[in-house]
């Protein structure tokens, strides 16, 4: 096979799902790939799952993603990548099955890729926390899950039984993309030039609009065409791991050699030493060319062995935020602000409020740097935004509870929203650990729509 199309379906749980429909059905696809999970995507679930015994564990926009999508995939040749899966794969490729069978499609095989899930033994295989060196056993009291990243290769053990579509749990997100340009190019698992080459090309790919000018614009210094109308990316791979970068003609955003750079670089800790399971990737050697509008050639990234561990993500149970806003508008604003803010202190003292962390910002004036915000001109309006993280949820309620009273026992002109929703999260605290790869045993299987 000369070359192979591959094209993003998401880079996030909250994405967009309109791109991902428009690569189906003009993107002219051998391959789309979704990447729907974050570090505390697991944890989240898992929690969700305890309060919540129907959530069936997977993609909660699993439906609104394949409704869009799996007319064109499977009127056509393209094949899909997702990881999708979350805590219940099996339960997503039923769902995908179902979805397939509802289009009149028979007969399409759909792999569930699971075994990552650590939970049960990460005391026994990792000692120490990775981010501090601190005894593992310091979390066992609070522990959520433990998951580990998996790599490319239960992913080809499903598209070698002949999976049309493959869901799967926690994957490591480059590894999504270069499955199938192992797959398809015949690649061994030890070729780290290839490897590192399409991992590389992975990680462009992985979030989606960042490479086509999402998390880019910067107006007057980073312009970018219709940024309303963002495609997501889609890469022509060659044999040999060298890609060209580009998107659908008449979308909006762009693709040039700095977003292409930006997004090479993002989330990367070591350009010299990018660890994924599958092989260590150097882009320090990358080369970037611009070969058209909207199209970038890149060539040259590095492979070395991958390393003998997996990493895992861990989710820790560390306490609860309770949080609210309210508002103030006019000349004074700031000042009433600033004695809101003291009544609050004071009546949190008052109702014995029990916080780790106690933040009252002023939004627009000094919500993001803190301290460290320089004299602002007095703000025509001035919103607050305050929170307290707490050991418990009954300590988190009391904000919301005294911001409510600002209403009528507050400062003149108090302008207070009805809340509607929950004003209290759990938080779920993501560290990690490393085991040997040996010790993680991926399963795959399959359903048949």
């Amino acid at each position: 096979m000369g070359s192979i199309r591959i094209g993003a379906g998401a880079a996030w749980w909250g994405d967009r799902i309109e791109p991902a429909a428009w690569n189906a059905e003009r993107g002219d696809l051998d391959w789309l790939v979704f990447e729907t999970m974050a570090e505390a995507t697991v944890s989240a679930a898992q929690v969700r799952r305890r309060r919540d015994p129907a959530f069936p564990g997977y993609d909660t926009y699993l439906d609104d993603r394949m409704a869009a999508v799996l007319p064109h995939c499977l009127a056509g040749r393209t094949r899909i990548v997702s990881n999708q899966g979350w805590i219940n794969p099996e339960g997503a490729a039923d769902r995908i099955a179902w979805w397939c069978r509802k289009l009149g499609h028979r007969g399409v095989r759909v792999a569930a890729v699971d075994g990552g899930m650590l939970t049960d033994r990460i005391a026994s295989l990792a000692d120490r926390v990775l981010e501090t060196g601190a005894p593992l056993s310091d979390l066992a009291g609070s522990m959520v899950s433990a998951e580990a990243y998996l790599g490319i290769e239960p992913i080809l053990a499903a598209l070698d039984d002949g999976a049309r579509i493959v869901v799967t749990s926690r994957v490591a997100d480059p590894s999504l993309f270069l499955a199938p340009m192992v797959h398809a190019f015949g690649w061994t698992l030890d070729d780290w030039a290839r490897l590192g080459q399409g991992a590389g090309i992975g990680h462009l790919l992985e979030c989606g609009a960042q490479v086509t000018g999402g998390y880019f614009a910067d107006p007057g210094y980073k312009d970018v065409p219709d940024p309303w109308n963002l495609a997501f990316p889609i890469a022509e791979v060659a044999a040999d791991g060298s890609a060209v970068i580009g998107k659908l003609a008449g979308t909006g955003g762009r693709i040039d050699r700095r977003t292409v750079k930006e997004q090479l670089f993002y989330e990367v800790h070591d350009p010299g030493a990018y660890i994924t399971p599958d092989v260590v990737v150097d882009f320090t050697t990358t080369r970037i060319v611009e070969e058209g509008p909207d199209r970038v050639r890149v060539e040259g990234i590095g492979g070395r062995a991958r390393t003998p561990t997996l990493k895992v993500s861990i989710g820790i149970e560390e306490g609860f935020v309770g949080e609210d806003m309210f508002f103030y508008a006019g000349p004074g604003a700031l000042d009433r602000a600033r004695l809101a803010a003291r009544i609050l202190e004071e009546r949190f003292r008052y109702v014995q409020l029990a916080a780790d962390d106690l933040r009252i910002d002023f939004l627009g004036v000094n919500a993001i740097h803190g301290p460290a915000s320089p004299p602002a001109a007095e703000p025509y309006e001035v919103a607050l935004r305050v929170a307290a993280r707490t050991r418990t949820r009954e300590e988190a309620a009391k904000v919301g509870r005294e911001v409510d009273a600002m209403a009528v026992s507050g400062v003149a002109m108090t302008g207070k929203r009805v809340p509607h929703q929950d004003r209290v999260r759990e938080v779920i605290g993501v560290w990690s650990a490393l085991v040997p790869r040996e010790a993680v045993r991926p399963t795959v299987t399959i359903r048949e729509s």
